[in-house]
């Protein structure tokens, strides 16, 4: 901090010097001076600041551009020295700014650069890297809409960097503009979450233009930039988390994660349930359990409407879910008796 104060302060005096030089001690050009140079000062700490979240390769092609612009600006400059010998009002102002321009549209160009050439500068093998130099994730609309994304992250439990291609924001916008009430909805809660992620989350968030104009479905493309820069996909939906896996890129599936965390039961064990409908084979009833998980009842049709203790028999983990077949304790009590009995 105490740095960017001596920083500010000596861009201000280096300020009001040209400001005075230029002016003649006229107070106008002194204010002039003062103004542009606290501006230039401002203006190059904003830039700092931004450059401590920017990827390294990134910071180069920035670091090159400016540094081009400043050599472009010397010459420029020298160049005007050679035909105006003499120095005016105009040329020292016009230096001033060519000194401030040249520099920072070099900067803009490099940063720009950097940014595409973060990926095309690696061997086409390697494992790609983001500012924390984790594998990168690439988020597709189902995840994003669902919002469960930005809860995780605000866990620290997901390290990295968010990759959110051009395509997927246009189909979130897409959405948003929907004629449809609740795809409207869906749509805007897309971005609210994006928007809370880029704000609030200490998670890199960087959009990309790449496309594929050949390839017309957005799961096909993002599966395709998913291989292009070796990232995992972040996703909720079952059918791209099975294409993807063919095709050989690494998915992140939020159910699978979501399912990890449920309670674990165990054939054996002993659950009372509240019996609420019909199942679909003949006598079955169904139950859930206080996260959703769906309880699958034989036999226990007769119980709708009413809390049963029963014995799991068996699990179902899938990508889509879980399910618990389980069986009525009363019955199966009454098979242990019939069986001791002989």
């Amino acid at each position: 901090m105490a740095l960017r104060v001596v920083f500010f302060s000596i861009s201000l005096l280096l300020g009001l010097g040209v400001g005075f030089a230029a002016g003649s001690g006229d107070s106008t050009y002194i204010l002039i001076g003062a103004g542009l140079g606290a501006l230039l000062s401002l203006t190059l700490m904003a830039v700092e600041h931004s450059l401590n979240r920017i990827p390294s390769v990134t910071t180069i092609g920035g670091g090159v551009g400016f540094s081009i612009g400043v050599v472009l600006a010397g010459v420029l400059i020298f160049s005007t020295g050679q035909i105006f010998p003499q120095p005016t009002v105009v040329t020292q102002f016009g230096t001033m700014a060519v000194l401030v321009i040249l520099p920072y549209l070099g900067l803009i160009v490099g940063l720009r650069w950097g940014k595409f050439g973060e990926w095309d500068l690696r061997p086409k093998n390697a494992e790609p890297v983001v500012a924390s130099g984790l594998v990168p994730k690439l988020l597709d609309t189902s995840v994003i809409i669902d919002g469960r994304i930005a809860d995780i992250c605000e866990t620290g439990f997901i390290e990295g960097g968010f990759i959110i291609p051009q395509f997927i924001l246009q189909e979130l916008q897409h959405i948003s503009d929907s004629s449809d009430g609740l795809k409207r909805a869906r749509g805007r809660r897309g971005l609210d979450i994006l928007n809370h992620i880029q704000k609030k989350v200490d998670v890199d968030v960087t959009i990309v233009e790449e496309d594929f104009p050949h390839i017309k479905e957005v799961d096909a493309k993002l599966v395709e930039l998913g291989k292009k820069l070796g990232a995992k996909i972040l996703t909720n939906d079952l059918n791209l988390n099975k294409v993807a896996e063919l095709q050989g890129v690494r998915v992140l599936n939020i159910n699978d994660l979501s399912n990890a965390l449920k309670p674990v039961v165990l054939p054996g064990e002993t659950i009372r349930v509240f019996v609420l409908k019909e199942g679909k084979e003949a006598g079955q009833g169904v139950a859930y359990l206080d996260d959703g998980t769906m309880v699958v009842v034989d036999n226990a049709k007769r119980c709708i409407g009413k809390n049963v203790d029963v014995i799991v028999t068996s699990v179902l983990q899938t990508s889509a879910g879980r399910m618990i077949f389980t069986r009525l304790k009363e019955e199966s009590d009454r098979d242990e008796l019939s069986f001791a009995r002989g």
